[in-house]
């Protein structure tokens, strides 16, 4: 039986992929998402360059915030497992391609920094492909750490690599696989053709 907290908590979750059919495997986190977070809210996607080592295909990016009774520990855990049930193999490169890459970015007003977890994220606030989709869910959110919004938080970034990739959030099901497949796969087809 899973430990629980007294009241929900907030959480934000920052979510990406660059493997594959991309939209699928957001679609794939959202759905794992909904089953553990209330009141579940997700941003607009956004493609992005890829930081860190750039020699890969860009990613796909969003945020999802909502409401939790699981303890921090146990979200990371069940996280984990939801990437690895969309095909992700963590190899020890950091900042490498991955096909479904899930980060607790804020637990509440919570400060955690223990070996395996690190709340707030240690990184949110340097990277603009997460706090751009945070913005569109929750400007005024204050990191607990630094003090400042995640709108104030995104005018000290270079937002340049952060592209609209779509107004909705992925809702391709596993079954259209054969039925015409995602949205950037039909855009891959209709680009191919003559």
């Amino acid at each position: 039986m899973r430990t629980r907290t007294a009241r929900p908590v907030q959480v934000a979750i920052g979510m990406g992929s660059n493997l594959g059919a991309r939209e699928r495997h957001l679609a794939r986190g959202v759905r794992a998402l909904a089953r553990l977070l209330s009141e579940l809210a997700v941003s607009p996607v956004y493609e992005t360059t890829p930081f860190g080592d750039v020699r890969q295909p860009d990613y796909l990016n969003l945020c999802c915030v909502g409401s939790t009774d699981l303890p921090a520990r146990t979200l990371l855990e069940t996280m984990l497992r939801v990437e690895q049930s969309a095909g992700r193999r963590r190899t020890g490169r950091r900042f490498g391609p991955r096909t479904l890459d899930l980060d607790l970015l804020l637990y509440g007003g919570s400060v955690f920094s223990e070996a395996d977890l690190e709340v707030p994220h240690p990184r949110m606030a340097e990277r603009a492909f997460v706090l751009v989709p945070l913005r569109d869910l929750a400007p005024d959110w204050r990191h607990p750490v630094l003090g400042r919004s995640i709108a104030e938080l995104t005018e000290g970034v270079d937002a340049s690599g952060v592209r609209r990739f779509g107004d909705a959030p992925p809702t391709v099901e596993d079954r259209d696989e054969g039925t015409g497949g995602s949205g950037e796969e039909r855009r891959k087809r209709d680009d191919a053709s003559p």
